[in-house]
This record gives C-alpha cells, structure tokens and sequence, in this order.
C-alpha cells in the first residue's frame, strides 16, 4: 500500500469533518491508530485506508459523522484494537502554583488554599480521581493558613489518592543557589513532609521541576545523594531528542530524567495520545506518562478534564487511558532504565537575563547563604567547646525562608515588585537570625579564651566611653555586630576564620573611643611580635556620639579557627592625640601628585590608563607574563543598551547588544591615589546617563587580585519601546583560551566562550589553550550571577535595568565588589578555596581580657589532606551537639582520599546521605582525633561525625 495515499486521505477527512463530539472522537482514533501502524512498520494500514475511504462518502452524503457513523467505524476496526491497547497513556494531575510571581505573598497563600480546596472537593466527588502535588513550602502555607484543610488532605495520602511529589522546599533555580542550598531544598523538604504526612522519607523518590529555568550539571548528584531517583522537568536545552533518559553526574551517580514532550500546564484533549505509539517505540516501554492541570496560578485539574478521561477510557481504538501518579509512572522506568540513552550534560541554557535581573534579590540569596553558614559552623563549635545553645530550629526556620526566595520566578528576578519586596523583607529576617546566632556563638567561644595575661592592673577606666560603642555596626555590611567591649588603653581582638584553610590577609579592625597616643599605636600577636597595620581612615569619624578609627592588620589565622591581637599604646612621651583630633598625626598633608596610576606588590603589577582607568598592564611578577593586549582595552566599566523583546517580560532575556558605550570618556569628579604599605588604592567617581558610580580598586601586599569595591547610583530605566540598559565589566586578556571555567553548585564546569550570558556561583576563569602557561585570569563577585565569555574575553553583568514584569527593578543605591585575579586555574581546589575567602572575610571581635580554658590561638577543625571542597559544618537536625554533619565535595575530578583533623577526640564517624540517614559505605578510619576516609571523583559527600565529650 501506498502510504501516502493513507495519509492524504487522512488528512482530506479531517478537513472536509465538521466539528462535533462524534467526528473529533473517530478521527481522534483513526489519527492515532496511523501512528501506532507507524511505529509497527505500517502494519495496520490495510486495515485503517477502508474505513477511512468508508468515512469520506459518509461525510459526502450526509455532511457529518454521526454517532451510528462513528460507532459504525470503530466496529469496523475491532481487529485494530488489541494493537491500540497494547500502549498505555498515564494521565497525572497536578496544579502548578508559581510562588511569589506576578504577585505578592497573599495571593500566593489564596492561590494555594483554594486549588487545594478545589481538588479536594474533586476527590470527593470522583472515586477514581488521583492528584499530586509538590513543593513542601505549598503545604507549609496549609498547615500555617488553613490547619483543618491539612487534616483532609492528610487523609487523602493516607488514603493514596493524593500524592506527595516534593522533594525539594520550592522549585527552585537549579543554577543559581549553591550546592549547599541545593541540600537545604532537599533536606527540609524530606524531613519536613515525612513528619507532616507520616511517609517515609525514602519514599520521596521524584524531584518534581516543571518551570524550572535550566538545570546544572550536578543535579543528579545531590538527589542521588537525598535518596531521590527520578527527575521532571519541562525546560531545558535537550538537543539529543530524548524524552526519557538517564541524567549522570561527573561522579557516573544518575537520575532517571523525564523531559516533558508537551508541556506540564495543559489539559485533557485526544491529540495527547498521538505522541504515544512513537515515545513507547523509542523508550521499549508500554506506557507514556500526561501530566494535566490547566492555570498558572493554580487552579489545576478541571472537571471537563476528568469526565474527559472517564470518557476516552471508553473508546475501543486508543490507548488505555488511566489515571495515575508520578511514582506509578517511574515506577515502570526502572524496567528498562539500564537500557536508557545517558545524558552527561547540564541541561542549560534558558532565560539568560534571569542571572542578572532583580540583583538586590540575588545578594540577598548569596548573603543569606553564606551568612547562615557561617552561624552554622560557629554554633556547632560553641555548643561543644562551650555548651552554648545551638539554633538549630531558628537556623532551620532562616534556611526554609532562603530555600523559599530561591523558587524559579523569585531569585532569576522575572517577579513584580511586590514579589521583589517580600523577598527583601525576608532577606532582612533572615539576616537578624543569621547575624545574632553567628555573633553569640562567636562571643561564646571569645568568653572562653584565656587573655587574663593582659589584664592591666588599677587601670583607671571610669572616664572610659568605648564599651558597648557602635552597636549594629557592620551589620548593613553582611558582618556580625560587632558592638565595642573593650576598654582603657589596651584593646584585644580575636580574628575568626570560618575557612577549612589557614589565611595571612588582612583584616580590618576597628577601634572605638580610644582616648591614648593616637599616633603610638602599636599591634602585637599573642606571642609578641609586632604586627604591621594601616590606617583606613585619616582620623576618626564620628557616630553617634562615639569616635571610631578603622585599621588594616596583617594576620594569620588558622583554618576554622581565630587568632588573637593586642594593641597598646608605644612607651614614651608622646605629643597628646584624642579621638577628638580628626587628623592623624602626619596624614593632614596634601595630595601626592601622579602622573601615572600603578598598583604593585610582589607578585603583580597593574597599570591603569590616568585618563580612561582601564587597565593597560597586568603583569605576573613570578613569570614575568603580561595578560593585557594593549590592542584591547581591558578592565573597563561599559554602559549597554538592549534590543527590547517586545512580545513579553524583558527580564527572562538579555537582549542583543545594540550598543555599547565603553565608559572611557569619565566625566570625572575626583580621583585619589591611596598609598600605604599594606593596600594601594585608587578611587574615580564619575557621572554617566542618569547615574553616578564610584569605583575604588586596591590592591593588598600579598594577594594576586586586584579588588572593585563599586557604589553605584543608578538611575536608568528600562523602556519597552526604547532599549534595556546595562553595566557590565569588560575584561579581555592576552590569553589563547578556547574554554572557560564557571563555579556551580558542588563542583565547576568548563564551557566554551559563549556570545550570551550564563551562570556562574561566583567566577569565571580563562583556560589557556598554551600547556606552558599554569595561570590565568579569573574574574570573581561577591554577588552577581551572570558571565558571559567569549574568544580571549570575560564580562560580568553588573546591573540590568528590565521593564517587565518589574518595571523599576533596579533604580537607586546599589554596592557590590568584584575582583580581577590571577589565579592557579590548574587548581580548582584552589580557586574555589579563593572564592570562599573573598565571600567570607575575617570576623572580627572585641573582648575584655579574662580567663579561660580556650588557648590564644586555636584551630577547631583542619583539612589536612585531600583535594575537596568544604561545603557545611553544622550539628546533625534534632541531635545533641556532639553530633556533627560535615558535608564536602571532591574538586579535581580523581579519587581522593581525605583527612580532617578535629580538636576534639572522636568517637565515631560514617556516611550518611543528605537527608542525614546512615548510608552503606566503606568505613571510616578514627585515629583519635583525626578521620580519614576516601571521595570518588567529582562525588560529594555527607559524614555524621560524633564526639566524646566525656
């Protein structure tokens, strides 16, 4: 038989049908039975081409398919039918609720409460109706909002015909958050559903991500790690075709990932069984999976939906039509799941603008992170070294609202402002929790060290004003407060490092109401030695009727651990300074006259252009390299300006460049050169457009990067029918490099250069194609997102000024940092421990002297070999403090084996996953303080560490 001539005819019926229930219901079944001879090398055409010619003369005659008609023909394909049967189609339910999207918090909780009202008024109805839902924080909102609808719903999993798809808090960004966030999302989504419904958590098997906006490359090494073993998602780049496959980390750990051939927001129609025959054919399975639920904001399965499905399970020539739930369905994956095609890439990129718009909601998410961390790893230190109380509930509660900012339309920024405002109210939230907890846990430990050796003897301090000066200060900078208490002549100040690594850097110190020899101040270690500063202020400044002086200190501190520092006044008759006297004593001098900008140290030198403030040279001093092409000008500030996307929201994509202004024409108004031994510094503040930037680039005397600290004052505004502005910073480099490395969550990847913008946790470094050069360019943030790379080019993506859904998203004050190092790209273990001490600087306290039982000088927990990266250290949920959970992942891609020692003896160690239940695995060796255990290239891994305290 000819095929075509099947399928012309086909198609000259479905033209020549009026619409109606009969003629929709046949063709629907003709249409799909072609598709099913299709895939069976046409083996049933013989049977379909008469009853279709058959069809025709009827609709000829009598102008429609009546129901006699189309009964007629379906008797007429009975043998067809047990072919038609063979295939199944799973119909799930699901109600697709956008957290915090085109709206605010309240609408959200209303969206929520009624489409589950709604569903549970089907379930009652329909004896045979199933539905599913995800996201814990959804019914977090039902048990805070509407308790007695929790209890119904309760029955309805018990039941088994309400399904519990969450593993994660939200559906979350999967670029964005760090590895560490992307564990919170699965552990207090797991352990918070399992004691809400009484499941076990193991049975949370399926990471449910519909919307979400690309999805990174380890994944499936944190859900296999959380006991999650199938993958839903809707978008993504997918250029292999594969519906059905296995999704593999770099560690060989998979998932079995589904990508949705339609699309998961839709109904119930006859057309979705067309797609059947060809996706069971491709799979070696029977059954196909439909997800249906109509609305974005709610609502979900509709009563035409399910009288549809009662319908067509009647009709003799189609699938078995059934409903169902997710783990049914995957359920049936793992029949054929070794012969499944795998996939070892991230399944990126889509919506690009979505790494840079809304950039006060992403610090807010990179802060948050690492401030909680923080309180985390010193809370589990104090309450073991100290018996202080660990936060872990009120922690937890800050983490939930973190996991809850981070939904797929809060933290990529395609939000309204309403959606912008809550999240920022609960950044702030977030912060006072994070920020108190880390302090007292920090004040803790500092109560415990022993500093009675500088306890002054009938020192008289009753004209003192210093103790309890500046409180909150340095709050607004992400730090703890830092509140003064010391006092008299003599100050002590402990350094706490939060860094599996010992750091020199410097740190910066403050000083408060000190009433000595200004100009006599002196630093010394805990053994005595003198310690070199600088001064970061010309004199003091006045707050609220105190006086600070803010110093730069050259310290060490070892790794998880502090330091400790004195400073007292220099012996001798000395010309009388207070705090009073603004100036320092032979600072009160004017300006140095340059004629060239050059910041220099031992290991790099940078020459800046006096006019442009570009850089014209970077230079390696170890090698004597120049990374800058003079052709090329590098280091440079530039003003962009967007095609618009008129069709809809601006905010999901970067548009193309239409034009770029490079800001090398400064309008100038002030330049200053800091010069001191310490840090080299030079400050430009500049107009441009509508807005004012300052910029200040340091350099310190023994790092390799040359530091931005930029206060921007934003004011361009974002049209639809004009353009979309942007600031981003240009940094080309003398360097042939085909690839480029990004850090993302638990590991990095290298991508080519790439002409639009994509993710990256913090970083993005050239690869050089030459093997002889062993380091490279490396540029690194303090809170933006976007990259883009391109031939012998780096770009980050400052601020973005979108006009939809938020039309004003960015306007006003804005304070970010940035850094242009070289670095070791040969080492990631390296490049990422130099992210994290750009993240996370030195925290700084102010102490009384008194005794103690801690030593001056203290390490709590040192990595001692092992090419890993640490993620977490807190205490185990819902456990005694001795019990620890450290969480790490392996760097280079090679096994690796791994030693930590602690200062505390342990009394036993093992894996568990990131759920924290013991997992099978090779034991852990215990030498006292120390444990020693292997990670398999590019794996992460959990390890419950128990302390005797006895």
């Amino acid at each position: 038989m000819n095929t075509n001539e099947l399928y012309g005819k086909l198609t000259a019926l479905t033209m020549r049908t009026p619409p109606g229930y009969w003629g929709k219901r046949i063709l629907s079944q003709l249409e799909y039975m072609n598709r099913v001879s299709y895939v069976q090398d046409r083996k049933w055409d013989g049977a379909i081409l008469p009853v279709v010619e058959w069809l025709l003369a009827r609709v000829d005659n009598e102008g429609a398919i009546t129901e006699r008609t189309a009964l007629q023909a379906e008797s007429m394909l009975a043998e067809c039918g047990p072919a038609a049967k063979s295939y199944t189609l799973h119909c799930a339910a699901h109600a697709h609720l956008d957290m915090n999207f085109l709206w605010g918090w309240a609408e959200t909780v209303s969206a929520t409460l009624n489409t589950f009202r709604t569903m549970l008024d089907l379930l009652e109805e329909y004896s045979d109706y199933l539905f599913s839902h995800s996201q814990a924080a959804a019914y977090h909102i039902v048990e805070q909002y509407d308790p007695e609808m929790l209890e119904e719903i309760k029955a309805r999993v018990q039941e088994g015909r309400w399904e519990v798809t969450a593993s994660t808090w939200v559906e979350a960004d999967k670029n964005m958050p760090s590895g560490e966030s992307m564990a919170r999302q699965l552990l207090y989504a797991k352990t918070y559903l399992s004691q809400l419904f009484g499941l076990d958590p193991d049975s949370l098997q399926i990471d449910f991500e519909p919307d979400t906006f690309g999805h990174s490359i380890n994944v499936p090494e944190a859900l296999n790690h959380s006991g999650v073993k199938y993958y839903y998602y809707c978008r993504g780049h997918n250029d292999n075709g594969h519906h059905l496959f296995r999704w593999e980390s770099p560690s060989g750990r998979s998932v079995v990932a589904y990508k949705e051939p339609h699309w998961y927001d839709s109904r119930i129609e006859p057309e979705m069984a067309l797609t059947v025959p060809e996706f069971c054919s491709r799979t070696n399975m029977t059954t196909m999976l439909k997800v249906y639920g109509v609305g974005d904001h709610g609502g979900g399965p509709t009563r035409r939906d399910i009288e549809r499905i009662r319908d067509m399970q009647t009709w003799p020539i189609f699938p078995n039509i059934q409903f169902g739930t997710y783990q049914q369905f995957f359920a049936l994956t793992e029949r054929i799941a070794d012969s499944l095609p795998v996939i070892r890439e991230e399944l990126n990129f889509i919506f690009t603008g979505c790494y840079s718009s809304e950039s006060r909601i992403k610090l807010a998410n990179r802060m948050s992170e690492n401030m909680l961390g923080e309180a985390e790893l010193f809370g589990s230190i104090a309450s073991l070294f100290t018996s202080a109380r660990y936060f872990g509930e009120e922690l937890g509660d800050a983490w939930k609202k973190t996991c809850f900012n981070q939904f797929h339309d809060i933290l990529p920024g395609s939000c309204v402002l309403e959606t912008r405002e809550h999240a920022m109210a609960s950044f702030q939230e977030i912060m006072a929790t994070a920020g108190s907890k880390k302090s007292y846990a920090i004040r803790k430990l500092a109560e415990h060290i022993d500093t009675s050796a500088y306890i002054v003897a009938d020192e008289d301090v009753r004209e003192s004003m210093s103790e309890g000066a500046g409180p909150g200060v340095g709050v607004h900078l992400f730090r703890m407060g830092a509140s003064e208490r010391g006092r008299g002549k003599t100050r002590i100040f402990h350094l706490f490092n939060s860094s599996v690594r010992a750091r020199e850097e410097l740190a910066e110190i403050v000083i408060w109401d000190w009433n000595g020899h200004v100009d006599s101040i002196q630093f010394h270690d805990s053994e005595g030695q003198s310690v070199p500063f600088q001064y970061v202020d010309r004199g003091f400044i006045e707050h609220w009727g105190h006086y600070f002086l803010r110093v730069l200190l050259k310290v060490n501190v070892p790794a998880i651990g502090y330091s400790t520092y004195v400073m007292t006044e220099k012996d001798g008759d000395m010309t009388r300074l207070s705090a009073n006297d603004f100036y320092l004593a032979e600072q009160n001098l004017p300006p140095i006259e340059k004629y060239e900008f050059v910041l220099e140290n031992a290991h790099l030198t940078a020459r800046f252009d006096t006019q442009r403030f570009t850089i014209t040279s970077l230079i390696d001093k170890h090698t004597n390299r120049e990374y800058i092409d003079p052709a090329n000008t590098a280091g440079v500030f530039r003003f962009i300006e967007e095609d618009t996307f008129n069709g809809g929201g601006n905010a999901w994509l970067v548009g193309r460049y239409r034009h770029v202004e490079p800001l090398i024409q400064w309008n100038l108004e002030s330049c200053e050169i800091g010069e001191g031994f310490l840090r080299q510094s030079i400050t430009i503040r500049t107009t441009f457009r509508s807005s004012k930037l300052k910029v200040i680039v340091s350099l310190d005397r023994d790092s390799c990067a040359l530091n931005y600290k930029v206060e921007c004052d934003w004011h361009e505004i974002g049209k639809k029918d004009q353009n979309t502005p942007q600031l981003n910073f240009y940094m080309p480099v003398k360097v042939d490099c085909k690839f480029f490395k990004y850090d993302v969550p638990f590991g990095t990847i290298d991508r080519e250069g790439m002409e639009f913008d994509v993710p990256g946790n913090s970083f993005v470094a050239a690869i050089p194609t030459q093997r002889d050069v062993k380091r490279s360019v490396m540029l690194l943030t303090d809170s933006k997102y976007g990259f883009r790379s391109d031939g012998q080019a780096m770009a980050i993506t400052l601020l973005r000024s979108s006009h939809s859904p938020d039309p004003y998203p960015e306007v006003g004050m804005h304070n970010f940092q940035f850094a242009v190092c070289l670095t070791d790209y040969t080492s990631t273990q390296q490049m990422l421990q130099e992210s994290y001490h750009y993240q996370h600087p030195l925290e700084a306290v102010s102490v009384r002297p008194s005794r103690g039982i801690l030593p001056l000088v203290n390490s709590f927990v040192t990595l001692e070999r092992g090419q890993v990266s640490l993620a977490a250290i807190k205490v185990a949920e819902r456990s005694a403090p001795n019990r620890w959970i450290v969480r790490l992942y392996e760097t280079e891609g090679e096994q690796t084996t791994v030693s930590l020692k602690f200062s505390e003896k342990v009394k036993n160690a093992y894996f568990v996953s990131i759920v924290e239940q013991k997992t099978d695995g090779v034991g852990i060796s215990i030498n006292g303080s120390n444990i020693t255990f292997d990670v398999d290239a590019s794996s992460l891994a959990s390890i419950c560490v128990e302390f005797d305290c006895n």
